[in-house]
């Protein structure tokens, strides 16, 4: 099978989770397979290898004036799709490097839909638009929740037989969680991620302060961008400033090293078309504390502590009973070694080539 992998994506992230998810999909097709992928970035991060993989490469504004680079681009990658015998496309989203409409675009196409968070918190955002003509022009659409799916028909008018299910998985495992990195001595909690509004991180904050209030020896360890002003002044009138770490982005040993010695990640987002790290959590041998919403509980299940993402005293509350009842915590995290075994990128690439045989 020959596959175009149209990389709009990768012009706008240098290490997203959407990369990781395309390069695991590509590294994983069968042998016989010649996947195609065009890009205008280079990456050294989650870039894809596969034996046949073929690059088509143009560098975006490579050359003065930019305004011409930029108008030669599209002309470039039309020329990607139109001379290298493709079967399917599966764009990284939902827009192409060809700038060609995807409702007569000459190939058929599988479209991940990652999750509803414009439609949701931002309607009148551009890519509203050009998402829904982009699902409604797809032959297949994968959805990577059951959760992102009831989203998506409900507020896409789509046949229901043109979507499936196809899960993520986690990099990381309790394999990587033994390394010489650096972690607090002291009992702490952590944090994973992007903090923007519906990420809900304001709220763990005011939850934090109360369960220090109680135990002031907790510390709060923050994986991510650097604490914004808005963040530290809120740190500052809560008086957290001692116990938060912010540790930017580790590596994925740290990383693993730092859930495996957390006594739980804290993850309260109001939405998600996934939430890739309670499962890391549960890979890497510690505890979800997270929202009771949209697709957490299909990755979390009963391995994690599950609870209304605004209730701040139900959040503290869980602070402190998993750091006194270390029983509990324990058999949460055996129920959570067996509950990521369901999540593999094999299954998630298996389940994706199905979904270009049915389209070919």
């Amino acid at each position: 099978m020959r596959i175009l992998y149209d990389g709009e994506i990768f012009a706008h992230q240098a290490a997203g989770g959407i990369n990781r998810y395309f390069a695991n999909i590509i590294s994983r097709l069968p042998a016989d397979f010649v996947p195609t992928f065009a890009t205008c970035q280079r990456r050294t991060i989650n870039c894809p290898v596969h034996p046949n993989l073929r690059t088509f490469y143009f560098q975006r504004y490579g050359f003065r004036p930019g305004r011409v680079s930029y108008w030669l681009e599209k002309y470039y990658f039309r020329a990607v799709s139109q001379f290298t015998n493709q079967q399917i496309a599966h764009p990284t989203y939902y827009r192409l490097l060809s700038r060609e409409d995807m409702a007569t675009f000459r190939l058929p196409i599988a479209l991940t839909v990652y999750d509803m968070i414009y439609e949701i918190f931002k309607p009148e955002d551009m890519w509203v638009d050009v998402k829904r003509k982009a699902v409604q022009a797809a032959d297949v659409i994968l959805c990577i929740s059951e959760n992102t799916k009831k989203d998506l028909l409900e507020r896409i008018p789509i046949a229901e037989d043109r979507v499936r299910v196809t899960y993520l998985a986690s990099e990381l495992d309790i394999s990587l969680a033994y390394g010489t990195e650096s972690v607090p001595t002291a009992p702490y909690f952590l944090y994973v991620g992007a903090r923007v509004g519906y990420k809900n991180f304001d709220t763990l904050l005011a939850a934090f302060a109360k369960a220090v209030s109680v135990r002031p020896d907790f510390r709060l360890v923050v994986v991510g961008a650097p604490l914004t002003k808005q963040e530290l002044a809120q740190i500052t009138d809560l008086n957290l400033q001692p116990q938060i770490d912010c540790v930017g982005y580790p590596t994925d040993s740290h990383l693993a090293k730092l859930y495996r010695c957390s006594l739980a990640l804290v993850y309260p987002s109001r939405y998600e078309g996934f939430g890739i790290p309670p499962l890391e959590a549960m890979s890497c041998g510690t505890v979800s504390i997270a929202a009771n919403t949209s697709s957490i509980p299909e990755v979390v299940g009963e391995a994690g502590i599950l609870l209304n993402p605004d209730a701040v005293g139900d959040l503290a509350d869980s602070l402190l009973f998993l750091a006194d009842h270390s029983s509990e915590r324990d058999r949460l995290i055996q129920k959570g070694f067996e509950r990521c075994k369901q999540f593999s990128w094999d299954k998630t690439a298996a389940q994706t080539i199905a979904a270009y045989q049915s389209i070919i």
